[in-house]
């Protein structure tokens, strides 16, 4: 799978209202075939700060999603709510789902 994980430094008047103005492109998004989870969380240090975790089933799936409409429709409504670029980090891993943090196994039965 394709896994990317994408910070976007929101400009400090558009945060609040951040998964509101990207929830058409988030929406659209996760309806695509090859889209395994599109998660948003907002930074607890900076609140005008939102990390995008995103997986793709594989590299067929990630080019459909960067040629998509709404995809293209995000590159032009997007940047203006934004105080700089985004920054990424995109790899492909060999495996489908997240994987157990075996360190952390909660026990069975509780």
């Amino acid at each position: 799978m394709i896994f990317i994980t994408a910070k976007f430094r929101v400009l400090p008047e558009h945060a609040d209202r951040w998964p509101q103005i990207a929830a058409d492109f988030t929406e659209a998004t996760r309806a695509e075939p090859g889209c395994l989870w599109f998660d948003w969380s907002r930074s607890l240090d900076d609140p005008a700060e939102y990390v995008l975790v995103e997986a793709f089933r594989d590299d067929e799936a990630g080019a459909a999603h960067v040629q998509s409409a709404h995809f293209r429709e995000a590159q032009r409504t997007l940047p203006p709510h934004l105080a700089d670029t985004p920054q990424i980090v995109n790899v492909t891993v060999p495996q489908q789902d997240w994987s157990r943090l075996g360190e952390m196994a909660v026990p069975k039965g509780r």
